[in-house]
């Protein structure tokens, strides 16, 4: 173990690398130091950081008032038609995110208090949300985007099982399945919306409805042929340079191969073989976060902001990281990150909700599909928070992560692609 010298030397590193999340990039010089004050604990920042984000959202969802309050920002000319999808792509994607905490157990007790009112929230806006009857109905099946987001709101589900299907009342589990099928209707094209369809139906049969197999078959067929090699599918036979591997494709394979029983071999056998994929593509993320924080603002939907490394993190609540990555680094630079992007000026508007951006607001980055929903994919980086405070990811000392060893000279092992 380290000396409590060494160790509090990292830590007033990594104190000075969040510090630069504010300013421009400061020189990699491990003496540097913070100005005098203290930054909260990592784990009570993030906890800050998801309460800001999503309390606009649940409780506007839980007093059946999301459709009255939440504003919807998006490209000119598109609005109305956003307007039809973006109140479940807030509510899924929150949920997918936040699911894995407010399944644990807290032992602080100001958020446990958090986590059960967050809890009563997020079971109201089941309700609410999957009633037809409901101002708050989100809409299932009236548009394309909603069998996106209806597997967003099933993989949180499925990450909390315990806390957001189990407590809820029969005429809402029906509910929620009529509102799954109603999906269907939706052809998904050929690329990693047919994940989506695959996760509804995982949901469906978790729930104990019919699921049509052959719909999750040939999404993890197509995507078994999609492979590119080192730990990278193709989003349809081409590569895209952007993040979708770990918004979308990574986490639902898995997520979809967890939940259903094995109906064909090949979904046995694919099964190691996408788990060793995710921990490559979870190195990859890694490494791909900056001394300063940053990471590249490249390929489509970057306004998801730090979502983008939702495989990194999915690997992390796994406790699966690769060699070589620890949990602690993972954690210190998921948190430089979050510093650099959430603090930026104009990140929410005068009500809280997040705004079109990736560093403040930026309107012009946000696609025609994106709208002030779609940008709650954030939350997808939070899933380590559903580990305990007594695990290695919160209570180990602070940690530099690859970019901050490599650019400070440290001698590391080289990096190696994966065969296959």
């Amino acid at each position: 173990m380290p000396s409590a010298g060494d160790a509090g030397g990292r830590r007033r590193f990594l104190k000075s690398a969040f510090a630069a999340g504010a300013g421009v990039a400061m020189p990699l010089r491990a003496e540097m130091q913070m100005p005098a004050g203290e930054l909260k604990d990592d784990r009570a920042y993030w906890i800050d950081v998801m309460q800001r984000v999503s309390d606009p959202v649940l409780e506007a969802v839980s007093r059946e008032q999301l459709r009255a309050k939440m504003p919807v920002e998006a490209v000119a000319g598109v609005v109305e038609e956003r307007r039809k999808s973006t109140h479940l792509e807030a509510f899924g994607r929150l949920l997918c995110g936040i699911a894995p905490w407010l399944e644990g157990t807290a032992a602080n007790r100001k958020e446990a208090a958090l986590q059960s009112k967050y809890r009563e929230w997020a079971r109201l806006g089941i309700q609410h949300g999957t009633n037809p009857k409901s101002a708050d109905y989100m809409n299932f099946g009236m548009t394309s985007q909603s069998v996106v987001d209806a597997a967003f709101f099933v993989l949180g589900i499925l990450r909390a099982p315990k806390q957001l299907w189990e407590p809820l009342d029969a005429t809402t589990k029906t509910n929620v399945i009529k509102a799954l099928e109603a999906t269907r209707q939706v052809l998904p094209g050929q690329s990693n919306w047919l994940l989506f369809s695959a996760m509804v139906e995982a949901g469906l049969c978790f729930m104990g409805a019919w699921w049509d197999s052959l719909r999750v078959d040939y999404a993890l067929e197509m995507h078994k042929e999609w492979y590119l090699g080192d730990g990278v599918y193709g989003d349809g036979r081409n590569f895209h340079w952007d993040y979708y591997n770990s918004y979308v494709i990574q986490p639902l394979m898995m997520k979809v191969l967890e939940t259903v029983p094995a109906k064909s071999s090949m979904w046995t056998t694919m099964k190691p073989v996408v788990w060793e994929r995710a921990q490559r593509y979870a190195a990859i993320q890694e490494r791909l976060i900056s001394p300063e924080g940053t990471f590249p603002a490249i390929g489509r939907s970057i306004t998801y902001r730090f979502g983008a490394f939702q495989l990194l993190s999915d690997v992390s609540l796994r406790k699966e990281l690769p060699e070589g990555v620890t949990p602690e680094q993972v954690r210190c630079a998921l948190t430089a990150v979050m510093r650099r992007m959430i603090e930026r000026p104009g990140t929410f508007d005068e009500s809280g909700w997040l705004r079109i951006g990736f560093a403040g607001h930026q309107p012009g980055m946000g696609e025609a599909y994106i709208s002030t929903g779609s940008l709650y994919l954030c939350a997808a980086a939070w899933l380590p928070l559903g580990l305990p405070e007594s695990d290695a990811f919160w209570s180990g000392p602070a940690k530099p992560w690859t970019e901050v060893k490599v650019w400070n000279g440290e001698d590391l092992k080289a990096d190696h692609a994966i065969a296959g």
